[in-house]
């Protein structure tokens, strides 16, 4: 998003997902903090690894914009999850009023586990919080219910990583972005087949046949949809929240960062 905002970007992205995960779990507070509920947080002093760390731009905007603890509400951190030095990536343009601290001598684990960050939003755990540090836990530690109940109320799934090409290649060859596509969707759809298989033991863990059904149960015939409109709820968010927290340099559509007419139905 921070790529394909700018003017005459180069390059242009492909509605191919490759990671998309819920993020409540992604909360870890220090229990001396007395943050119980999101609205807690008000005030708070929150660390992410990155500012555009995809999660943290998830629940951030889930804060912001859906239970008023407001960007600029928060005091924000920036340092590596479980090691110094890390930096940003992108370049960003914090909103008025957000006031973010970059620590390059420390790790969110560290803050967290002596109390000088309250919170950290992390995509994996901490290490402070997989040793067992006793004042170190989950804010929502039963996660997916909440997670379930958010995509029945939403219909967004949020989407961590997609594919990108150059733009000279598609304006090269018109039709690589539509093949991409397609290719990427056959693999996926045997993928999910072995999921479903009940025949062969094709992952190390047991009742995944099973549990394939319940999630194609909740989320619909194809359980990790790729394109536009099957997703277009979650690419709206995302384009307001990054575009909200001053990572996309505008406010753009789903048809914007997409080639025109990668949907479009070839008949041979």
């Amino acid at each position: 998003m921070a790529q394909i905002t700018r003017d005459e970007c180069d390059i242009v992205g492909l509605p191919v997902i490759c990671s998309r995960l819920f993020r409540f779990s992604s909360f870890y507070v220090n229990k001396n903090a007395g943050i119980k509920t999101v609205e807690d947080l008000k005030g708070k002093r929150i660390g992410s690894p990155e500012w555009a760390h995809s999660a943290a731009v998830y629940m951030r905007g889930w804060m912001h914009n859906e239970f008023g603890v407001k960007l600029p509400d928060v005091h924000w951190y920036q340092a590596g999850a479980n090691s110094a030095g890390r930096v940003e990536k992108v370049e960003i343009n914090l909103p008025d009023g957000v006031k973010l601290t970059r620590v390059a001598d420390k790790s969110l684990s560290e803050l967290l586990a002596v109390g000088e960050i309250d919170c950290a939003i992390i995509a994996r755990p901490p290490t402070c919080f997989l040793e067992c540090h006793p004042d170190v836990e989950r804010l929502y530690p039963d996660h997916v219910p909440m997670e379930q109940e958010y995509y029945a109320r939403t219909g967004v799934w949020p989407i961590m990583h997609i594919i990108a090409m150059q733009r000279h290649i598609l304006d090269e060859n018109p039709w690589v972005a539509r093949n991409l596509l397609n290719a990427f969707n056959e693999s996926k759809r045997r993928s999910v087949a072995r999921m479903f298989d009940p025949a062969v033991s094709r992952y190390p863990l047991p009742f995944v046949p099973a549990y394939a059904r319940r999630m194609q149960e909740m989320f619909g015939a194809d359980p990790f949809p790729f394109g536009i409109e099957e997703n277009r709820l979650t690419w709206e968010q995302m384009l307001l929240y990054t575009y909200q927290q001053g990572i996309a340099h505008k406010h753009v559509t789903p048809g914007d960062i997409f080639p025109q007419g990668i949907m479009t139905d070839v008949v041979v």
